[in-house]
């Protein structure tokens, strides 16, 4: 996952990484629809497809803050709700299963609704939402986690890992609201949503350098997880089953 800078102090252009991202035999291209802005990998251009997978997941999400409004604004996991559209039901389950609000796992649900239905017109699919990901492959993929030009690393995802959503939450950059300070938590799942929220929730904890080293013991609170990658002051600390290459 490659992450957007917020305030471009690296010199790094907005999404610069969409521009080095090419995986190989598949079509990139841009989605957007109102505030949301894909960036997906498929076997074809399925930009139009996309679109309506995109308004389809807004529409569930729009409809239910209508019918709640606090849905939006809860820090607290909301009460499970059979009757939720989808996309709704994953972010809930998905906020409650990190102990926080959940909308801390939007942008993850979106890229995973869009993908897992892009997946009936192309077996390989990547999405992009804001530097979340959801990815289903056919093969082992290196993901890359960028935090300024010093730190580079990249992640192997083998093909029995997929499908895997790879998210990140950081008080430096982006626009998702943190409570912590850490420079970069990225988690990885099977699930995009899940990451989305563990990475949300993880990254509210780290304060300081000696936090990064509980990742052990949060990482055993949350389900569904099988990697962490933390940065907090050029620390770097790992946990779970992850293979660390070359980029």
């Amino acid at each position: 996952m490659l992450v957007k800078e917020k305030k471009n102090k690296w010199g790094f252009g907005k999404k610069f990484y969409r521009k080095i991202t090419r995986p190989e035999g598949l079509v990139s291209f841009s989605v957007q629809v109102k505030q949301t802005d894909l960036w997906i990998s498929a076997k074809k251009e399925l930009k139009r497809e996309a679109e309506l997978f995109v308004l389809s997941a807004r529409n569930q999400i729009e409809g239910y803050i209508e019918r709640y409004p606090e849905f939006s604004k809860t820090l607290l996991p909301w009460p499970e709700d059979l009757t939720a559209p989808p996309v709704v039901k994953d972010m809930i389950r998905a906020g409650r299963n990190a102990g926080i609000g959940p909308m801390s796992a939007v942008a993850g649900a979106i890229a995973e609704y869009v993908g897992k239905e892009l997946l009936r017109f192309s077996d390989e699919v990547i999405v992009e939402n804001g530097g979340d990901v959801f990815l289903c492959l056919n093969r082992s993929v290196t993901v890359g986690i960028l935090f300024g030009r010093e730190c580079q690393i990249g992640v192997k995802i083998k093909e029995d890992m997929m499908p895997a959503g790879v998210c990140s939450s950081s008080a430096k950059i982006g626009h998702s609201l943190s409570f912590g300070k850490a420079d970069l938590v990225t988690v990885f799942s099977h699930s995009a949503s899940v990451a989305d929220s563990a990475a949300t929730a993880i990254a509210n904890r780290i304060k300081k350098v000696a936090d990064i080293k509980e990742l052990n013991r949060w990482a055993d609170q949350i389900k569904g997880i099988f990697g962490i990658v933390a940065i907090f002051n050029k620390n770097i600390s790992l946990w779970g089953d992850l293979e660390i290459c070359a980029l």
